[in-house]
Order: structure tokens, then sequence, then C-alpha cells
């Protein structure tokens, strides 16, 4: 029988007819639909065959008037193993409970490592997962994945150049790279202070050392600003040349803008499918296909599940697709050479130092070409040019 094996999962029986006309009664099964196999003969009035439990009641039917007996020997399939499964249901309900237990504890957060951040740096790291929701105790199925958790933290957090996230079993790593911060310590080996670029010097205190330049002088890279040598010639001393130079250096920008742009937003429309993998077949239980969208950005965000220190081959997938739609931006050509300056500005402002202002700028060339304005912008910038040059015994 092809399909033997699901007759076996809805439950069969095994049992031995004996009395006298058995051919008889086999032939009033087969009119009456009863399906018997493996039918065996042990004696002159007894056989053993397999009948499906469905068919118990037609069995007892058939066999009122032909003055056989039944003997059920063996029972088989599901029916009797659920049967005995609830006579036994409190081991079998422990067992369940222990084992959604366990897988629940596996794919718990149990640690957060943060490796190379100083203490104010990983508080500040600590907070900012808790308002994520990634804290002790939390499924790591419902918090953001690794990419999401990272670039969060590196667009909140200004003082750090990179953080890297990862899973390790029930444990979270983040590794910290910190910006630099440079340290202003007053040095005691003896040095001079240089000029560091070009400038025009504005403004000059010297707390110790001796100055060699004046205000208004112009200065070339390596030139000598403050010497660490002060005193009169033959009882000169050593000492290290501190104190803040302040010039007048150039910059020089270029930024090309195009006049018209074509942009992609957003709508707030979305639709999202739901899938569970199961080792190579993905399985969607729920998903919504009522819109159909032309232009779309795709968003997938996949969770694996563990137990106890396996990796189980199921993952929960969720896709969503958040429709676009297309903006022309157009600017006129007054507004291209604004927006030109602004950017140019911003630009300029990302490499200076903190502690330099722009004293002034000036539009050197502009020109509007295919569609675009390009404009080349020259800027007058009050920064501190001293840097200093250790001053090396025989100098």
């Amino acid at each position: 029988m092809k399909n033997e094996w699901m007759y076996r999962m809805s439950g069969n029986l095994r049992i031995r007819i004996v009395g006298k006309g058995l051919e008889r009664l086999l032939n009033e099964f087969t009119r009456r639909g009863i399906y018997v196999w493996n039918v065996r003969r042990e004696g002159e009035h007894s056989l053993t065959c397999y009948i499906l439990l469905r068919d118990i009641r037609h069995v007892r039917v058939a066999m009122r008037k032909s003055g056989c007996k039944l003997y059920v020997l063996e029972r088989h399939g599901a029916p009797f193993w659920l049967k005995a499964s609830w006579k036994n249901s409190g081991i079998v309900v422990g067992l369940v409970a222990f084992i959604c237990i366990v897988f629940l504890l596996s794919n718990m957060i149990w640690r957060i490592e943060i490796t190379g951040a100083n203490p104010a740096v990983e508080h500040t790291v600590r907070q900012q997962l808790k308002k994520m929701g990634v804290e002790r105790g939390a499924l790591q199925f419902v918090i953001p994945s690794p990419e999401t958790i990272q670039r969060t933290l590196m667009n909140h957090m200004d003082t750090v150049t990179w953080i890297g996230v990862e899973w390790r079993g029930t444990t979270l790593y983040c590794r910290v790279v910190e910006k630099k911060q440079p340290t202003e310590t007053k040095s005691n080996t003896p040095q001079h202070l240089v000029a560091k670029k070009k400038a025009v010097i504005t403004y000059m205190f010297v707390e110790q050392g001796q100055a060699v330049v004046e205000i208004n002088d112009h200065v070339v890279p390596g030139q000598l600003l403050v010497s660490g040598f002060i005193g009169k010639e033959g009882q000169t001393k050593i000492v290290p040349a501190r104190g803040q130079i302040l010039g007048e250096t150039w910059y020089k920008s270029t930024v090309v803008v195009p006049m018209k742009t074509e942009l992609y937003m957003l709508t707030g429309k979305k639709r999202e499918t739901h899938y569970v993998h199961f080792w190579s077949w993905k399985i969607p239980f729920f998903w919504n296909h009522k819109e159909k969208f032309s232009t779309f950005e795709k968003q997938v965000d996949e969770k694996t599940f563990r137990f106890l220190t396996w990796t189980l081959p199921i993952r929960y997938e969720k896709v969503v697709w958040h429709e676009k739609e297309i903006a022309v931006r157009e600017y006129s050509y007054d507004q291209a050479r604004k927006v030109a300056k602004q950017i140019a500005r911003e630009q300029l402002k990302r490499q200076l130092p903190s502690d330099a202002t722009i004293q002034g700028e000036k539009v050197l060339h502009e020109t509007k070409e295919n569609g675009k304005v390009k404009v080349e912008m020259h800027y007058q910038v009050i920064e501190n040019i001293a840097t200093p040059q250790p001053i090396i015994q025989g100098d």
C-alpha cells in the first residue's frame, strides 16, 4: 500500500479472528470497503491481520452473524501514542517547558562586553545601548541587528572613531576606537617654537623663550618663531619655549553644485513579509502585498536562533519594502552660488582646528556650464601656527 505510513499514523490494529467461515468473513470485509492486510493463517479456524482503527466498528458489525470472535493483539499509530502520552502528560509538559525555557535563555543577552574605551566612554555606550533596549536579560530576536546598533552608536557619539558590534553566543561584544583628543601639557624638554605653515603673524604671546619675529611678519613652514635660548651672549640658558602665535593663513576651496537634481525620498508607505527558514526551505507566514511599488528601498533583517551552544538551522527573516518617489530639486543661478559657498565654508570648517576662525572670504572664480555652477573660494583664517621643535644639544 503506497500510503501505508499515513494509515499507520492514523492508527491500526493487529487482530486475531477465530471461528468458522473465515473466507466468507474476509469477502464480507471487502464488500463493506474494509481494508485488511498482512493476512496470515494460524490454523484451520484462526487467522491474524491488520485493520485500520477507523474500521473497527464496521468490522464488529460485519462479524455479528458470522459466529467468529475477534481479539486485539497489538495497537499501533499516533492515537495510541497520544493516549499513552496523555497518561504521562506531566512529564511531557515538563519536558516541553524545559526545552522552551532553555531556548529562551539561549537567545537572551547575558553579558555586554565593551573593550577599548575609558570608563566615561564605556558608560556613555551602555546608556546608548539601554535606550535601544539592548541590556542584560533582553531577547536577542527583538532588539536591533548588530549593524543597526553600530550605526546608531556612531551617529550619537562624537568621541569615538569607530565601533564594532558582534554577537558571540549570549554575549554582545562592542569594540570601541576613541578619537585621539589633543592634550595640552607643558613640556619641560628644551624646545623652539617654529611655524607649521605659511602665514602673516597677527598676534603673539610668549610665555617663555625669546621671540625672533614680530607682528605682521611673513613666515614660512619651519621658520623659527620663539627661541628656546634666553640670556645674553655667553650667558645663555636653554628653556622649553612656550606661547601662542596666531597668524593669518589662506585656503582655497572649489565646489560644484548642479542646478537640477533628482532625489529619491521615502513616502512613508511600506509593505513587509516575514519568513521562517528551515535549512534550505523558506516559508512565509505573514505578508502584505496589497500595494506594489514601482521604486522602493529594500531592507532585510535576519535573526538566528540558538539552543545552548548550538546555532539552530532556523532563521527568522523580515523583509520591508519602503516606497520611494522621485523629487526634482532646482536652483536658480544665484541660489546655486549661495549653496556652493555654504558647502565650501562647511568643508573648510571640518578641516580647521576648533580654535581657528575664518576672518574673510572671497570668490576667486565662478562659472556655469552643463547645468552646473562651479565656485572657487579663497579664505583668510586666523589660527595658531606654532609647533614645538626639540632642541638637540650642539644646535
